[in-house]
């Protein structure tokens, strides 16, 4: 590895006396100007991708499009682009040189902010940037569920908001946030890797700290937050034992803790947290979780049959007496958190098949579409069986169908 200049190390052909010897010289271009054209190709854009051997790409409803110089960029680019949006953030340099990537968040003037994964590939550097919208998200916009604006309501206990990453779940709780932020008048405090929606201080005061930059590990601001006073605590995720059991203590001792993890569906999520933890350890993690969790919410996002993008499909797991037992007890044949999200709907309840059923009734997704999505295609085949013998006995509906 040769010395880095501007704190990105150049590898192998990115060095820049490589990359001349091999090609014409290309005019520098200016990386701000360069991912404002990026972003004039679609209000829809969800990240920007940079990677040595093709033209600058971005994502649109799950689809890759060319954005901005048309031109294969070389490593040299990306590692210029890579330089330009670490700057002088010592932590991710140090990461990218000694772990091969770094996360860091990085801001247009008066436009767009981005959270930032840089890696290193085949010797050389790639960048991923996801869009953050600058304006944050509210429940009508998401087409949230109702029964997600009672967590607005809650005063203490975990709200886990899971599912795989790009699902929507920092919209999600930008969203609950928000609404708490208008109706509440708490201290909010949020710890973000890095932070993404920017809150402004509306009835609540919202203090947003970031890992690296403003403390070292969630765990440890966590602790420092049952010093600081807040009624609500955003964990940006459970991601190991220690930052889990500061939460539930925190629940426990009247504090709303919101957070993520990227797992599935509610069931697996239960799994995650408690399989953290070790065996003799299992049954108390049970009991505990059993109290402080009031909403498990898992998303999903489909393309819808329209065309007009993504929507997110939701699963909500709510704290009751039934749910309490299966949590705490673990679950058995007839007796899962799947069974009671399905007889649960007047709870507030409900689980993907069941939300990917209506969508379809509804004409919002198509069948195939919603089907490969499906935690039980087969199951939720079964239950679409009228509407694929209407479709059969129909031309026209079997087009819609389809």
């Amino acid at each position: 590895m040769s010395s880095p200049t501007n704190g990105v190390p150049n590898i192998g052909p990115s060095a820049p006396r490589a990359a001349t010897a091999a090609a014409p010289a290309v005019a520098p271009f200016s990386t701000p100007a360069l991912l404002a054209a990026m972003l004039k190709t679609s209000p829809k854009i969800s990240d920007l991708f940079f990677s040595p051997g093709k033209p600058p790409l971005v994502e649109i409803s799950g689809k890759l499009a060319s954005a901005g110089p048309a031109r294969a960029l070389t490593s040299e680019d990306t590692r210029r682009i890579a330089s330009d949006l670490i700057g002088n953030n010592q932590h991710a340099i140090d990461n990218l040189k000694e772990l091969g990537s770094c996360d860091v968040s990085y801001s247009l003037p008066g436009a767009h902010r981005f959270r930032v994964n840089i890696f290193m590939q085949r010797g050389s550097c790639a960048v991923v940037m996801r869009v953050i919208p600058g304006k944050i998200p509210d429940f009508d916009a998401l087409n949230l569920p109702a029964e997600l604006k009672k967590i607005v309501d809650l005063r203490n206990g975990i709200v886990l908001v899971t599912g795989p990453t790009g699902s929507g779940k920092s919209s999600t709780l930008a969203a609950i946030i928000d609404r708490i932020n208008k109706e509440q008048s708490y201290h909010v405090l949020t710890i973000e890797d890095p932070i993404e929606f920017l809150h402004p201080h509306k009835n609540c005061i919202v203090n947003q700290r970031e890992l690296h930059s403003d403390t070292p590990s969630f765990a440890l601001a966590l602790r420092g937050a049952l010093r600081q006073a807040p009624k609500v605590i955003l964990v940006g995720e459970m991601r190991d034992k220690e930052t889990i059991e500061i939460a539930m203590e925190a629940a426990e001792t009247g504090h709303l803790v919101l957070s993520t993890l990227h797992t599935i569906d509610a069931s697996k999520t239960v799994e995650r947290i408690v399989g953290v933890f070790p065996m003799a350890e299992q049954h108390t993690l049970r009991n505990r979780l059993a109290k402080s969790f009031r909403y498990i919410v898992s998303q999903r996002l489909v393309p819808r049959k329209d065309g007009a993008g993504r929507m997110a499909i939701i699963e909500i797991l709510k704290s009751t007496l039934r749910t309490r037992e299966y949590v705490e007890k673990g679950e058995s044949d007839g007796k899962t958190l799947l069974d009671a999200m399905r007889v649960g709907e007047q709870e507030g309840m409900q689980h993907f098949d069941g939300d990917i059923e209506r969508l379809i009734r509804e004409g919002i997704l198509d069948m195939d579409t919603g089907l490969a999505y499906a935690t039980n295609p087969g199951n939720l085949q079964l239950d679409m069986s009228d509407l694929k013998l209407e479709a059969e006995s129909d031309p026209l509906l079997e087009t819609s169908a389809t």
